[in-house]
């Protein structure tokens, strides 16, 4: 795809300060940009780079003025950062408009679907699917039966969502995610063997939810697991059953978080942290990367360490364990000291 900087200025509601016919078909940061390549400056620190970048078009503030001559053309705007997001979110809605049916697909007949579907080679609609307006399902996806989607959804290579599953409006799904799967539930028998429990339930994402590649969401024994509305979600997390998320909680990558737990909104959980089942997190939690988290959490705690304690108890026990080789040199002099005396 290519654009002009005219086009782009009209995009952005911009001005065009050099040639408004110089055209782009590629991304790129100011310090590695070549020809053919748009770019913006944000960050004063990366000014330097504007006077050297091979990049053909330049979005910049409006007020900024160059101090020496530049190959590039510039496109004023009154947020540089904020409006070269924008072209990134127009960029990709352009690169995902695609429609129509492609071969081969199976599609039961009894599914449904609405107006703009796009449904790539290889992929499955099982019975009783119900898919809304604008949806993309890219090639190798199963839905299973009786899922239920939304409008502008999109649902990228290979991921799986199992029967009764409910999406929300706007979700996006990343290949390899797995949506739907039994929860992990097993009794002991008398034998030292298990039985499985049935897994009865299902999985519900609501509106605006992101699942990153790989991330792995177990259904319900009874009931749902929930997913509310703006939770994302990085790649390869393990979500159990009956958990739910609260609205808007962003929690990254090889996070586990066991059954039935609660976590509330607007928390921030970090790589590989693991919640135990059975717990509530309050809102608005932080929770340090790689800490392990087994009891309650009040609202607005901050946690790191495993077991998981308060971020300021936690940095000052710290600065204990990094001296605890030189604290035990010292006790040791001293019981020398002791015994000859």
């Amino acid at each position: 795809m290519e654009f002009t900087a005219s086009q782009i200025a009209g995009i952005l509601e911009g001005k065009v300060v050099g040639d408004p016919e110089t055209a782009v078909h590629k991304l790129a940061k100011i310090e590695e940009g070549e020809e053919g390549s748009l770019t913006f400056l944000a960050n004063p620190k990366y000014t330097q780079y504007i006077y050297s970048t091979e990049a053909s078009i330049t979005i910049v503030n409006n007020d900024f003025e160059p101090e020496h001559e530049l190959k590039t053309t510039l496109i004023k705007v009154e947020d540089a950062y904020k409006s070269f997001s924008k072209l990134l979110e127009y960029y990709n809605q352009v690169k995902f408009n695609k429609s129509g049916i492609e071969n081969p697909v199976f599609i039961s007949d009894s599914a449904k679907y609405g107006d703009d579907l796009y449904l790539g080679a290889f992929s499955y609609l099982g019975n009783n699917v119900s898919l809304g307006n604008n949806v993309k399902v890219f090639p190798n996806v199963y839905i299973g039966d009786n899922v239920v989607i939304g409008n502008d959804v999109i649902i990228f290579p290979g991921a799986k969502i199992y029967s009764e599953t409910l999406i929300g409006n706007g979700c996006v799904i990343h290949s390899g995610a797995i949506i739907g799967a039994d929860g992990f539930g097993f009794a002991p028998n008398a034998d030292g063997e298990y039985s499985k429990v049935p897994q009865t339930g299902n999985v519900i994402l609501e509106d605006n939810v992101d699942i990153g590649a790989g991330t792995t969401i177990d259904r319900a024994t009874l009931g749902s697991t929930i997913l509310r509305r703006g939770v994302k979600l990085d790649n390869q997390i393990q979500i159990a059953h009956n958990v739910e998320i609260g609205e808007h909680t962003a929690i990254a990558a090889q996070t586990g978080i066991a059954g039935s737990t609660k976590i509330g909104k607007h928390c921030m959980i970090g790589g590989q942290v693991g919640i135990v089942g059975h717990i509530v997190i309050g809102d608005r939690v932080k929770i340090q990367a790689q800490s392990g988290v087994g009891r309650n959490v009040k609202d607005d705690e901050v946690l790191q360490g495993s077991p998981a304690i308060n971020y300021g108890d936690y940095n000052k026990s710290y600065v204990h364990f990094k001296n605890l080789p030189g604290i035990v040199n010292r006790i040791q002099e001293i019981e020398k000291n002791i015994k000859r005396d």
